[in-house]
């Protein structure tokens, strides 16, 4: 998987590519603990993203716990495999696609 930042004043972007799975996950879970301090506006891009597992919603999960108390999160370009996987597990009520 590829993980791509960009970012200034409070706002993250990051662009997955590829599969954000229980090998994958662990690395973009110690990206944003790097990377979201001081973050108000986190924005995922999965335009590029062909598979998400429990271990990668986990991830996608903690991160939106701790944007509600600093600020928001958003996932946009989902794929409708992508999509339909956020839909059977609920995370379509968490998560703010757009």
């Amino acid at each position: 998987m590829t993980i791509e930042k960009t970012g200034n004043e409070g706002e993250l972007l990051i662009s997955l590519e590829g599969r954000l799975d229980t090998m994958t996950a662990p690395l973009l879970e110690a990206e944003l603990k790097r990377s979201i301090d001081g973050v108000t506006e986190l924005t995922f891009d999965l335009e590029k993203l062909e598979y998400i597992s429990s271990a990668g919603l986990r991830v996608l999960l903690m991160a939106q716990k701790v944007m509600n108390r600093q600020g928001e999160m958003a996932v946009r370009n989902v794929k409708e495999t992508i999509m339909e996987i956020f839909e059977v597990t609920g995370f379509t009520e968490i998560l703010s696609i757009i």
